[in-house]
């Protein structure tokens, strides 16, 4: 209950902290709140051949020294609300797992996602429609245990293959912030994401929260057939990376120029 109350306050108060971010925020009031908890990047090296087909034109690739990256994510999403109204019991709160990789476009730098796996129906239907992204809808389940998030997930939507994840994790350092230029920043300073739509207009959606408050992190994959067709993950450990908590606001979807261009810092 004290999550349901206190998670519109911080992502509210995240606004207050805005100098870190590389461009100006949306003029325009934001859509949604949420709060991401107890969240894993795992995060593996990729071709950029590999990756780059996956990626819709006019949006592009984005590397790091030459390599591109492909990242799951497992978190708990917890207060999910229009930015105007207060979390509704019972909806507001669920396991999500993103399959993600790194763009841009215009000039700003975003996050392409291959998949999204969530155990709301309500939220899948609504992110399909609104935010034209590719969510699925899944059996999924997290707990916490002994210092340990415990965290399974298994596709259970027609629309899409069949994907599963099951594994666990736990923060082995202390929080911190990516240096600007560093491969941590590159992969989770992110503020939009990018989706095309079936004739090829791009569009973009604005995202802000405060640096991410990463840790080093240690996990157990049991099983991980979340990567899109024709992906296949290196045999390589991943780049771990944990974070315990992200207060997050979304603005709408907005069609975008080829001519935009970024326009200063907040």
């Amino acid at each position: 209950m004290l999550d349901f109350l206190s998670d519109p306050v911080h992502q509210t108060a995240s606004l207050r902290e805005r100098g870190h971010r590389p461009w100006p925020l949306p003029r325009k009031p934001c859509l949604l709140g949420q709060t991401w908890r107890h969240l894993l990047f795992a995060h593996w090296a990729v071709e950029p051949r590999v990756l780059g087909p996956l990626v819709r034109p006019p949006v592009a690739l984005d590397t790091f020294e030459g390599r591109a990256w492909i990242g799951v994510t497992p978190f708990v999403l917890t207060g999910l609300r229009p930015s105007v109204a207060p979390p509704l019991p019972g909806v507001s709160s669920f396991p999500e797992l993103n399959v993600r990789t790194y763009v841009t476009f215009g000039g700003k730098p975003g996050i392409w996602f291959f998949s999204l796996d969530a155990a709301s129906r309500l939220a899948v239907a609504a992110a399909r429609r609104f935010y034209r992204l590719p969510y699925f809808l899944a059996d999924m389940a997290s707990a916490r245990r002994d210092g340990l998030v415990e965290y399974r997930s298994a596709r259970v939507d027609t629309r899409g293959r069949e994907a599963r994840f099951t594994g666990r994790y736990r923060p082995v350092g202390l929080p911190g912030a990516a240096m600007p230029g560093s491969l941590e920043y590159f992969l989770a300073e992110r503020y939009c994401l990018y989706t095309v739509d079936a004739a090829g207009k791009p569009f973009r959606a604005d995202i802000h929260h405060p640096p991410w408050p990463l840790q080093a992190a240690e996990a157990e994959i049991d099983l991980n057939t979340m990567a899109p067709r024709g992906v296949e993950l290196p045999d390589a450990e991943p780049l771990l990376h944990y974070a315990a908590r992200q207060d997050v606001l979304i603005w709408s979807l907005t069609g975008v120029a080829a001519s935009e261009t970024v326009r200063g810092r907040a």
